[in-house]
């Protein structure tokens, strides 16, 4: 009757409908809003994180174009932190996700070409620039875009100098009324250089001052910045004090726009111009300067590595929690069929789990014998080990002893006896503190007497230093037990015992003259027990009866 509710129970479960709540089916995507929220206020560092969880959640919608606008505006914040290389990868990252076929993406697929040329440009490699460059104008760029790509290849074939080709691009681009104003400063200034630069006897300064006059006007202290650099450069030759001056307007200029890499151009400029006595001033600051830009450098460089890392590392649980919700879709629509089958599978469900409680109670059973027995077995050994080997070698010292001692011999059957309840009790034992190398010297000279001479090499304390208190319990239950096995067995008068360690093993010889074991010898409690304690202490143990009277026995073992 229970199953047949249970089963009840599945089956109206199976055909309620779970859907997802209605805000997760919402377009907006928060984190794009607040990227853009921190790159106007220029945290960059921010907006690069925001864009990066932009586009992850991009992704997750399957938004091939918001995923590319985000990957365009983080290779941008990179490329302003001069982590070239990083934003040249993140850059062609983007291309992946922008549609070159599709006019939608046009703006981000040139800007993504305009950063790439940029990027290669900072690197030095003047051709990829050129190519990227070229890549970005042909995609519809409104003119004064076009203007700026044009303005920037020819400031590639500046670099690599390809004067005459530079300035056509220069030329081609000033045949053209200009809307931006600082846009017509920029090239004015790029072209006077660049004539400058492929002939030192042509005066820029003219082209310099008007390109300063725009940006004047403009209010454009970033082309203003570029000016007085230009102009500093041009005069250093001619007159080094309107050098200098225009350098120090270009310090100025760059702390008030709080420009790093342009501050550190205008201290070096400074300090070449300036007099020795004041230029050690400005060296210093430049100096501070230059650790403080290495060190944001790399602090950027490793943040954004460490965001994108964190980024990767989720897109597996994203695609997981992706296949979840398609699966739980199919589900839904498949529910009808899937009825019989999840009916089915309970069933299956239900009498698999039944024989797997039967096996696992004949399991459970079997553990608990094999426990029992091994208690019995722990139980047997204690008893072997410390009552029987224990009275035995009382027996043995009373033999050896001429002047036989009742009230000592009564103490030790005492203790025998004690031991003997603390093992019924399961009590643990007590140690005496009594150092190892005399116990054992002691255990083997109990054995000593008219009849049979023991012998002891090489047990000093040195042998059983770092060697925990178990391995040594037993240790000494081994040793016991040979003794023991040679005084009943063995009919040997001369026995010997060599100890020795070697880094971390020890190595123990026994050796004695009685009659040997024979070749299919089989082990009995004794003897087994001493076996089963050396695997105890992951040792090793072998008999050696091949000397033509006697046996020989090595034991090793591991002191940690």
């Amino acid at each position: 009757m229970k199953f047949y509710f249970i089963l009840f129970c599945l089956i109206i479960l199976s055909c309620s409908k779970n859907r997802p709540p209605a805000a997760q089916y919402n377009t907006a995507n928060i984190f794009y809003d607040k990227a853009f929220e921190y790159r106007e206020c220029e945290q960059l560092d921010s907006a690069f994180f925001y864009f990066d969880k932009a586009r992850d959640l991009f992704l997750q919608r399957q938004d091939s174009l918001g995923a590319g606008k985000c990957l365009n505006n983080m290779a941008i914040i990179q490329e302003q932190f001069g982590d070239n290389y990083g934003s040249q990868e993140t850059s062609l990252e983007a291309i992946k996700y922008l549609n070159e076929n599709n006019p939608a993406n046009y703006e981000y697929v040139k800007s993504n070409y305009n950063n790439l040329g940029i990027t290669s440009y900072n690197l030095k490699e003047s051709d990829n620039a050129i190519r990227f460059y070229n890549l970005a104008i042909k995609f519809n760029p409104s003119p004064d875009e076009k203007t700026t790509f044009i303005n920037n290849k020819g400031n590639a074939y500046r670099q690599k100098k390809d004067y005459k080709n530079a300035l056509q691009m220069y030329a081609s681009i000033l045949k053209f009324p200009f809307k931006d104003k600082k846009l017509l400063a920029r090239v004015i200034t790029n072209q006077a250089r660049t004539k400058w630069l492929q002939n030192p006897a042509y005066d820029p300064i003219q082209e310099f001052n008007k390109g300063l006059d725009i940006r004047v006007k403009e209010h454009d202290l970033y082309g203003q910045v570029s000016s007085h650099s230009h102009l500093a450069d041009t005069y250093q030759e001619r007159d080094p004090q309107k050098a200098l001056f225009h350098a120090k307007k270009m310090y100025e200029l760059a702390k008030e726009i709080k420009n790093p890499n342009d501050e550190i151009e205008a201290l070096q400029k400074i300090i070449l111009l300036e007099s020795p006595e004041k230029s050690k001033s400005f060296f210093k600051v430049y100096q501070r300067r230059n650790d403080s830009i290495d060190i944001a450098r790399k602090k950027a460089k490793n943040q954004f590595a460490l965001i994108r890392y964190e980024t990767e590392k989720n897109k597996a649980e994203n695609l997981l929690l992706q296949k979840g919700i398609a699966q739980k879709e199919y589900q839904i629509t498949k529910q009808n069929i899937l009825i019989g089958g999840i009916s089915l599978g309970t069933i299956i469900l239900i009498i698999s789990a039944f024989f797997w409680y039967k096996k696992r109670k004949q399991t459970m059973l079997l553990e608990s014998d094999n426990k029992l027995k091994e208690q019995q077995l722990k139980v047997s050994k204690k008893v072997h080990d410390v009552v029987a080997n224990g009275i035995y070698q009382v027996m043995t010292k009373i033999e050896n002893q001429e002047n036989f001692d009742k009230e000592k011999a009564l103490d030790e059957l005492e203790f025998v006896y004690e031991k003997s309840r603390d093992i019924s009790y399961e009590k643990p034992e007590t140690k005496t503190i009594v150092e190892f190398d005399e116990k054992i010297s002691g255990l083997i000279g109990s054995f000593k007497n008219d009849e049979i001479n023991t012998f002891l090499a090489g047990n000093e304390k040195n042998i059983w230093s770092g060697i925990n208190e178990s391995v040594k319990d037993n240790i000494y239950q081994i040793i016991r037990e040979l003794l023991v096995n040679m005084k009943k067995h063995s009919h040997a008068n001369l026995v010997a015992f060599k100890f020795e360690r070697n880094n971390n093993t020890v190595k123990i010889q026994y050796t004695d003259n009685g009659i040997g074991v024979p070749e299919n010898f089989l082990y009995k409690n004794g003897l087994r027990n001493t076996v089963s304690r050396i695997e105890t202490i992951a040792g090793e143990i072998i008999f050696d009866n091949t000397t033509e009277k006697g046996l020989k026995i090595y034991i090793t073992f591991p002191t940690s």
